[in-house]
């Protein structure tokens, strides 16, 4: 009688591969038809799959009804037609009718890099704690040209001291576990602005951050785009800073507290200096900073431009600002260089 075979052992190539995360890809749009194409375009080129796209249109009226009438043949689109109520309600609109366990963020007059999910993805894997991950983005203009791109130091892990200071996580290049919103909430749908500043840091509360070093976003700058209105941001930060304070006692050190608030009002400072040229204005903001931190030393060099200002060297600074608020170079100060 012969021995019994050996029980068969699956091959690598017969086990049954895991089947990825659906991933939803939320795009909020008003009055975007010219750019909104372009968006859908770069979320179908995904390589990374499945995927599905939710398009919610917040009242245009610029004919972004005829333009999706393009995609109504894709299984991956979904459009959602609302009254106009604001980014953050759209926003939030796109998380409830999504369904995938990962979100992702494109707003309707940018782009994706082909790979942008198949790198950021991954690193979800094995890390249950890691609640988004977020990486490096490019800016460009109307025609998709490159413009001059500041680009912050990024942090990794948990991070709510450091991004209470600066809000370096590039907000619509930024992947979200779906349960995240379940843990804090979606966007706050009473802020004019800030919304993913004020996002973030609730996520950053229970969540920790990862950053993928490489551009995967194209952030395209218009004139008359909404971010450039820099009082608005900055009463949108002093209220959202303010409130996350109060919600989370003790969370982040004294110390760090009072270098988020010079920090803040430095910026301000600066702003009203360089770009309204209201040196008093500019004055008492800095001087703000100083109390919070009597050696920070920002606030210093910025009080030292006013009284100096030959120590000023803002020729960057206002190409940058004129570039993103009007989408063409200075003509005064020679073209911004890439």
């Amino acid at each position: 009688m012969s021995d019994p075979s050996p029980p068969q052992q699956d091959s690598e190539h017969d086990r049954p591969r895991a089947v990825p995360p659906l991933v939803s890809v939320v795009i909020a749009s008003y009055n975007m038809a010219r750019y909104l194409p372009d968006a859908i375009y770069s979320a179908l080129a995904q390589t990374y799959s499945p995927v599905e796209i939710h398009v919610v249109d917040d009242g245009s009226t610029d004919g972004t009804e005829k333009v999706m009438e393009a995609f109504a043949g894709s299984p991956q689109i979904f459009y959602h037609r609302q009254k106009n109520g604001g980014q953050s309600r759209a926003k939030n609109r796109g998380i409830h009718e999504s369904r995938g366990p990962f979100v992702a963020f494109l707003d309707a007059d940018d782009m994706w890099s082909p790979d942008k999910l198949e790198l950021q993805i991954p690193l979800f894997q094995d890390a249950p704690r890691v609640g988004v991950v977020y990486t490096d983005f490019q800016c460009i203009d109307a025609a998709g040209t490159y413009l001059p791109t500041t680009r912050p130091v990024y942090h990794s892990g948990a991070i709510s001291g450091k991004l209470l200071i600066k809000n370096f996580v590039t907000g619509m290049t930024s992947v979200v576990r779906r349960e995240c919103f379940d843990a804090v909430g979606a966007f706050d749908e009473d802020l004019p602005m800030s919304v993913d500043y004020d996002l973030w840091l609730r996520i950053s509360t229970k969540y920790e951050f990862r950053v993928l070093d490489r551009v995967t976003y194209y952030y395209r700058q218009w004139p008359g785009q909404m971010s450039h209105n820099l009082e608005t941001r900055f009463n949108c930060a002093v209220r959202i800073m303010s409130r996350f304070i109060e919600a989370n006692p003790g969370l982040v050190d004294p110390a760090t507290v009072a270098e988020a608030w010079a920090h803040t009002y430095v910026g301000r400072g600066e702003s009203i200096r360089v770009l309204d040229r209201r040196p008093l204005n500019a004055l008492a903001y800095y001087a703000r900073a100083i109390r919070q931190q009597p050696r920070y030393l920002p606030a210093w060099k910025g009080v030292a431009k006013l009284v100096l200002p030959w120590l000023a060297n803002d020729r960057r600074r206002i190409e940058v600002h004129t570039v993103a608020r009007t989408g063409r170079p200075n003509q005064e100060n020679g073209r911004a260089s890439s």
